[in-house]
């Protein structure tokens, strides 16, 4: 039997940046994302596939290709799950994106929520959902939130997981993704965060401010204040940024399309429109309004230079798992 996953990424509005346990992977920050539809990554794990067991390995593949630094990251995790579950198989994990890996897109998160749900289903085990959430944290941080649709908060707190806040049809909302580059990063968040957490000296007041802005933004969702909730996106990406710039030699993921798109974003608030924006750790641009200011932000946006394509989404759902 074949564990088929199919999870969305998650845009964080208030953001996650810097761990407090390397090896628990356990921020130091909490934080409150949507799932993103629009995009999905699509995984297949089998624990009793015959390539994978004579050769002792696991065999991972993402994207058709087998990268040795994904590969290493898959099999820690996949180790791990083996020692706690009891298993003695090695795992055949072939995953798949339908958008840009290691871009800035939280591709990390939805992979390894997709894999913790894979491995579980396809061991035929049943985990509680807050034992999953744990599980995917351990492969990357952000994963635990793409388990869960809509409106998400990640906990700093204890074993750090996730749990949903508001389903994605109860607020429903419009996300424009502008693509300014499709290569990977060159500086990955891992490496970045433990090098802000360790050289930036303004990293203690960024922690220090973090359950104000998580405060603030938990009232905005309650009552679907969109511009409240705009103003703190804004304000958590900046600061997170603002970390990541003043972290020498300086760690800076945006480029001349980024501001482009922030500074098209700007014009539009001015002119009264409710529309947001947020940029993880890359150069994309996540541009967020309600639907009824959907086409206005796209027009605004289509005509950028600085853009190399554009996705429309809207909110996405709950990870599906299926055995096949």
């Amino acid at each position: 039997m074949v564990a088929v996953a199919k999870a969305h990424p998650n845009i964080a509005l208030v953001k996650y940046w810097g761990k407090r346990s390397e090896a628990e992977m356990l921020p130091d920050v909490g934080s409150i994302s949507i799932t993103v539809s629009g995009m999905l990554t699509t995984t297949k794990l089998a624990w009793d596939d015959p390539e994978a067991n004579t050769d002792g390995r696991d065999v991972v593949i993402v994207n058709g290709e087998s990268r040795p630094d994904e590969v290493g990251k898959v099999s820690a995790w996949l180790s791990r799950f083996r020692e706690h579950n009891n298993i003695s198989q090695f795992a055949r994990v072939e995953s798949i994106n339908d958008f840009p890996t290691g871009a800035g897109l939280a591709s990390s998160a939805s992979g390894f929520a997709a894999l913790a749900a894979a491995a579980f289903a396809d061991a035929e085990l049943s985990p509680t959902r807050e034992e999953l959430s744990r599980w995917a944290r351990r492969g990357s941080v952000s994963a635990a939130r793409s388990l869960h649709g809509g409106f998400v908060e990640l906990f700093r707190e204890g074993d750090s997981h996730a749990t949903q806040i508001l389903a994605e049809d109860e607020w429903p909302l419009d996300v424009h993704i502008a693509i300014t580059s499709s290569l990977r990063k060159d500086v990955g968040s891992t490496s970045g965060m433990k090098t802000s957490a360790e050289r930036c000296p303004y990293y203690g007041a960024w922690v220090e401010s973090q359950e104000a802005d998580l405060q603030t933004a938990r009232e905005a969702i309650a009552a679907k204040d969109f511009e409240k909730l705009a103003v703190i996106t804004e304000e958590s990406c900046l600061k997170m940024h603002s970390v990541m710039m003043a972290t020498p030699p300086g760690l800076i993921y945006w480029n001349a399309g980024t501001l482009e798109v922030v500074h098209r974003v700007r014009e539009l608030r001015r002119q009264g429109v409710g529309v947001t924006y947020t940029i993880d750790a890359g150069p994309q641009v996540k541009v967020i309004c309600e639907p009824q200011n959907s086409e206005r932000v796209k027009d605004a946006l289509n005509d950028l230079k600085g853009i190399e394509r554009l996705i429309h989404a809207g909110l996405g759902g709950d990870i599906e798992v299926t055995r096949q």
